[in-house]
């Protein structure tokens, strides 16, 4: 089913691995399919069937950062020509497990390239296109750290990395939520997953 007004909205979810972006993902989705509107549940890096290679490439294959950075971006520029941009031109709302923010706050915070490299490459991948609201998903190193201990899965090459590159992620992160209020809505992702649906709710309020 199209959206009922015709007109596609792009969502995204942002935060550290472990702050809950996937636990509420698929509820997200569920309560916008109840009110109508056909929704596209995607991730980055991935979405399509070259991202989803180079997504294998950038989690397992140690690299420079600039090379990293050029390698999110080629994923990215693929998954919006051939996924969301056709799904927003028709009416559906796209639920985006990270984007170009997560390249701000993880290459640009955490790894040190330079945020104007990071806007002039996202101007190239994904022109004209931002989305219209950011769940930025905020918790703690130790809680993050936490939680994916408890999953029990072996780490990527992100989630190596020292306390001290997750605390500039963390600072990058609300450094854009503090820039960008209208768009971007933390979410207290440290509180327990049944206390976060009505923080979720409020963010995607006027939608």
């Amino acid at each position: 089913m199209a959206d009922a007004s015709g007109t596609g909205r792009f969502i995204t979810l942002e935060g550290m691995d472990g702050a809950g972006k996937s636990t509420h993902l698929a509820a997200i989705a569920a309560t916008l399919r109840a009110r109508g509107h056909e929704v596209l549940v995607t991730r980055e890096p991935g979405g399509t069937p070259l991202a989803e290679k180079l997504r294998e490439l950038v989690l397992a294959e140690p690299m420079d950062a600039v090379g990293e950075t050029l390698l999110m971006f080629a994923a990215r520029a693929d998954h919006v020509a051939r996924m969301i941009r056709p799904a927003l031109a028709r009416g559906a709302w796209v639920l985006c497990d990270r984007f170009t923010d997560s390249t701000l706050a993880y290459q640009g915070g955490g790894k040190g390239v330079a945020a104007g490299l990071i806007h002039a490459l996202a101007a190239q991948a994904h022109p004209g296109l931002a989305p219209d609201r950011t769940l930025l998903f905020d918790c703690s190193y130790d809680v993050s750290r936490a939680r994916l201990k408890g999953a029990g899965r072996a780490p990527d090459r992100f989630e190596k990395e020292s306390r001290a590159f997750f605390d500039r992620v963390r600072a990058a992160y609300q450094a854009l939520a503090a820039s960008e209020p209208a768009r971007i809505r933390l979410i207290d992702g440290a509180q327990p997953p049944d206390k976060v649906p009505p923080q979720v709710e409020a963010a995607l309020a006027g939608l």
